[in-house]
């Protein structure tokens, strides 16, 4: 189950494509769009927090198994979106659930000072956006452009921007935090090296606090470790979720 990351505009197909292939050669993947985006905006009205949202997208996915008569399955988890769903999951789930990649921090850091994109939403803006996720921008200068269109017309959706911020709102009460050191099944925690959005800081208290967690910091990557280091990247992944 590949689950995207959190910025704006995502959808799974867009955050996915550069390693979705090379997945499939080996596993069965389904890759849904996360609660909030791509296709599942509506219908999300009341959630507030980074909390709940990690909380719904873990019974979204319990859905997504039961519909598919999956009884366990392996995650692979991006970022503030995917990977907070993940980690929400295995806290929830956890037999249903064998073996979990989560990248970037998995939300687990502190919220950012701004909400991206939104404040000015522009082609601009959005472009500055996903350059922040990989470490060289010159090396995926085409790739970006297109995205930047593909995530301008998402971004701009009828509820996109309010759920959006949404997940941003740091709120009193709701669901209570996720207890990692509960957590026993085993967690890859995958960093980039050179990640603009999360220091590496983040992953590295993340494992100190699961009892089966391991970090692997990929050299030469950012945020986007799926697209700077593709072929690294699928090599410890399909490593890990096969031993």
């Amino acid at each position: 189950m590949l689950l995207h990351g959190g910025g704006p505009g995502v959808d799974a197909v867009s955050n996915w494509a550069t390693v979705l292939s090379r997945f499939d050669d080996e596993f069965s993947c389904l890759a849904p769009d996360l609660l909030g985006f791509g296709t599942q905006i509506a219908g999300t009205d009341g959630l507030e927090g980074p909390r709940a949202w990690a909380m719904a997208r873990a019974q979204q996915i319990l859905d997504v198994l039961d519909r598919h008569g999956l009884e366990c399955v392996h995650l692979v988890g991006n970022s503030a979106a995917g990977g907070a769903a993940a980690l929400a999951l295995l806290s929830v789930a956890p037999d249903r659930i064998d073996r979990a990649v989560v990248m970037g921090g998995a939300g687990t850091g502190p919220l950012p000072l701004a909400v991206p994109f939104y404040d000015d939403p522009t082609r601009w803006s959005m472009r500055a956006t996903l350059g922040r996720l990989v470490a060289d921008e010159c090396a995926h200068h085409a790739l970006l452009d297109e995205l930047t269109e593909v995530r301008l017309q998402q971004a701009l959706r009828p509820g996109a921007e309010s759920a959006f911020r949404s997940m941003f709102h740091d709120v009193a009460g709701g669901p209570v935090p996720v207890d990692l050191a509960t957590i026993a099944n085993p967690v890859l925690a995958l960093h980039g090296e050179l990640d603009r959005v999360s220091p590496i800081a983040v992953s590295e208290e993340l494992v100190d606090a699961l009892p089966n967690g391991r970090l692997a910091v990929v050299a030469g990557a950012g945020h986007w470790i799926h697209v700077d280091r593709p072929d690294e990247f699928c090599n410890l992944v399909g490593e890990f979720l096969r031993a």
